[in-house]
């Protein structure tokens, strides 16, 4: 897979200090986006599956407190069927998993049958979905930069069967 950078520790990119995997390459581009290095899929650095799991280990297990890892862009969903392989190994050793897509979740449901695209939705604990909107861009909303977007309950979705967004204290 392509990796366009890896961050190892962060607050703003999902509930707790997390380790932020950015998927290298876009199918969307919106303008004004905040990682536009990440569109070009030709550009980024390859990792088989393992190779990125046992860096996130590694250097995530130095820091105090992880609470999981998050997926960004560039565009995940791209990378789905891999990006959901590390997030089936992170779990293990008791981390959520945040994905970021500028997809809307509605719009992604309906391509389940592309590789990857059900099992990546399947291992996310929340889902930030839909294009960043700079006409709507707020800096006050949490975990997300434009009053568009959303963040998805991924778990109570799952068990409600209706979209529940994402409470944080």
């Amino acid at each position: 897979m392509k990796i366009a950078g890896i961050t190892y520790e962060s607050l703003v990119d999902g509930p707790g200090i997390r380790v932020v995997v950015f998927a290298q390459g876009c199918d969307l581009a919106c303008p004004n986006c905040h990682n536009p290095e990440s569109h070009d899929p030709t550009r980024g650095e390859e990792y088989t599956v393992a190779e990125l799991v046992r860096k996130i280990k590694k250097t995530g297990s130095k820091l105090q407190k992880v609470r999981g890892v998050t997926f960004s862009g560039g565009e995940p969903f791209m990378q789905a069927m891999e990006l959901a392989q590390v997030a089936a190994r992170v779990k293990q050793i008791g981390w959520d998993v945040t994905t970021f897509t500028g997809h809307t979740y509605e719009k992604l449901k309906a391509r389940t049958s592309e590789e990857g695209v059900q099992a990546l939705l399947d291992i996310t604990d929340y889902l930030v979905d839909g294009p960043y909107v700079h006409e709507k861009r707020d800096i006050n909303l949490k975990f997300r930069g434009s009053k568009n977007q959303r963040v998805i309950d991924m778990n109570a979705t799952r068990n409600s069967g209706a979209v529940v967004l994402a409470t944080f204290e």
